[in-house]
């Protein structure tokens, strides 16, 4: 369930800022017709951290509901508070989703064994899977290897999405953990290397214009066609980069108006819109790459 090319899905919305459903359906269509794995669902990439929690419930019951069961859905469950997490997955437990993404705790600044109780604590309290979400750049905080060892042996804590861009992880990770544990890139521009070290995907913010081509280059890493995907992670190497010229997810939901899949690029603040310098970097890369 976990594994090959999963989008870090953005959120839609209309001029006022509010979620704009219609988009909403149009983009999980496309994932659906271009071969993504699962769909993420109010993680980073989709502005959890301004909506409300009520949004935050809504937003992911329309994606179940646009799905049609034919693509899964991951939900972004992650909070700085261990109860509001349990209490959003609690809301969540019989929806349909097949498991959460839970960040790992930002500002708070947790140690090791903190992190290590709020994980614990959390899968304790329901029986859907859980996946640990790594970004220190984002959080102020580092999930180290020994803390996901650990938390591993939580029987519904299945995987992680390392998020760091070190690629030494996978190795520190896969050395202590000899179960079947789930490493997830959520790095796109170092996923090529992750994945030969042993990954068994992406979490991807590039899926989101380029779907197809992220899932073709997930396969051929499974099918071992390594020049294959080689290819293709060449040709998107740039993109990846550009994507995060700004704080993500400024650039990618601008990339993704630009293609004509959703309307406007609105989002609300303190996130602002991709500024025009930019705009045209991006904009000379996606005609390169013939996406426009």
């Amino acid at each position: 369930m976990f594994t090959g090319s999963i989008v870090a899905l953005i959120t839609p919305m209309d001029i006022k800022g509010n979620l704009c459903k219609e988009s909403l359906q149009r983009l999980i269509k496309y994932h659906i017709n271009s071969g993504t794995k699962a769909i993420v669902i109010m993680g980073t990439t989709g502005e959890a951290a301004t909506l409300t929690y009520n949004e935050h419930i809504d937003v992911i019951m329309y994606a179940l509901d646009f799905s049609e069961k034919k693509i899964p859905i991951i939900a972004g469950t992650g909070f700085n508070s261990t109860s509001k997490s349990i209490k959003m997955i609690s809301i969540l437990e019989n929806s349909g989703i097949i498991g959460c993404l839970n960040i790992t705790p930002y500002y708070n600044r947790p140690t090791q064994e903190g992190l290590y109780q709020h994980f614990k604590e959390i899968a304790n309290n329901t029986k859907l899977p859980q996946i640990l979400y790594n970004v220190p750049s984002r959080t102020g905080c580092d999930l180290l290897p020994k803390t996901i060892y650990k938390l591993s042996k939580i029987s519904n804590i299945v995987g992680i999405k390392e998020a760091t861009g070190d690629l030494s992880r996978v190795n520190k990770i896969k050395n202590l953990i000899k179960n079947n544990f789930f490493l997830i890139s959520g790095d796109d521009k170092t996923a090529f290397e992750f994945m030969l070290l042993g990954g068994d995907g992406i979490i991807s913010v590039t899926a989101n214009i380029v779907a197809s081509k992220m899932s073709k280059f997930c396969n051929y890493i499974k099918e071992k066609k390594i020049n294959k995907a080689k290819k293709i992670n060449k040709e998107l190497i740039i993109l990846h980069n550009q994507l995060f010229l700004e704080s993500n997810p400024i650039p990618i939901k601008w990339a993704v108006k630009r293609l004509g899949l959703i309307k406007n690029d609105k989002m609300r603040l303190p996130m602002t819109p991709l500024t025009e310098y930019n705009q045209k970097i991006i904009e000379n890369t996606l005609k390169k790459l013939k996406l426009i």
